[in-house]
């Protein structure tokens, strides 16, 4: 591989990585998607609530009063993360529950935390209930 890095310049190219490369891209508008998808992920108060969602349903009093963030604030963000399946929802009575919506999700949020503590940039370890 390295050979290959070596022999690559602007002025060449090597029409077999190219044609693998394009086999392999994945649709524009599945890229479109997924762009989306970690928008919905790129907001500080949206990951505080997932975080509090893992491995427990809450509702939004409970999330409201845990996150000191106004239960307005939590329910419009809650339904962003609905509208975005990354959050489901269970109704009891009048109250409504909230969970993860499913083991990707989980694993999105406990890989990105790991990548960050593995590079070492935090004085002491996050707090997170399903890390070591």
């Amino acid at each position: 591989m390295s050979d290959e890095r070596e022999m690559c310049c602007a002025g060449c190219i090597n029409p077999a990585r190219v044609a693998q490369i394009r086999k392999s891209m994945v649709r524009d508008e599945t890229l479109y998607d997924i762009a989306d998808f970690f928008k919905v992920l790129g907001d500080s108060t949206r990951l505080k609530i997932l975080f509090a969602l893992l491995g427990s349903e809450v509702c939004v009093g409970d999330l409201s009063t845990a996150l000191g963030i106004s239960q307005s604030s939590v329910s419009h963000q809650l339904r962003i993360l609905r509208q975005n399946n990354v959050v489901k929802f269970r109704k009891q009575g009048k109250a409504a529950f909230y969970s993860l919506d499913d083991e990707h999700v989980e694993a999105l949020l406990t890989e990105g935390l790991e990548h960050l503590l593995q590079k070492n940039i935090y004085e002491e370890s996050p707090k997170c209930p399903n890390l070591p």
